[in-house]
């Protein structure tokens, strides 16, 4: 299969019941290494207080989701890559090398990490950063509407 980089928006369906919340779980379930970077715990993290704020989460269940989240990264389920300065120059020359995507920066981020590593699949919810992987030729596993 190879290795499969998990963005924030994809992650997400797997602590939180949202649309494509089922197809995720069973995805994820049949991978041999799935990954994700700092930038996906601190986004992820971002996700569950902005739910809060929003009120569609209590800081209970906020905790229980963080929780079982950093457990699943501490037992190797989400393997954990950490964002480097190269990252980030890398980042510029990937907006740069692909003029006609609207890449968002930290999405062109998440790619740089995603390519860095080898990941050969991208599991997103992100029409933008799934059309700037399959640029990249890279397989994209979508779970948006």
């Amino acid at each position: 299969m190879g290795l499969s980089y998990i963005d924030t928006s994809a992650l997400a369906k797997w602590y939180l019941p949202e649309s494509g919340s089922d197809s995720f779980a069973s995805w994820i379930q049949q991978q041999d290494e799935t990954c994700i970077s700092s930038l996906t715990r601190t986004e992820f993290r971002c996700l569950l207080a902005r739910r809060q704020r929003i009120q569609l989460l209590t800081s209970v269940q906020v905790q229980e989701i963080y929780a079982k989240f950093q457990q699943d990264c501490q037992y190797g389920h989400l393997l954990h890559y950490a964002v480097s300065d190269q990252h980030i120059l890398d980042t510029g020359l990937m907006i740069e090398g692909l003029p006609a995507i609207a890449l968002r920066t930290l999405d062109a981020l998440h790619l740089s990490i995603a390519h860095e590593i080898s990941a050969k699949i991208l599991a997103t919810a992100d029409k933008v950063m799934a059309q700037a992987a399959e640029l990249l030729e890279m397989e994209v596993i979508w779970f948006g509407e």
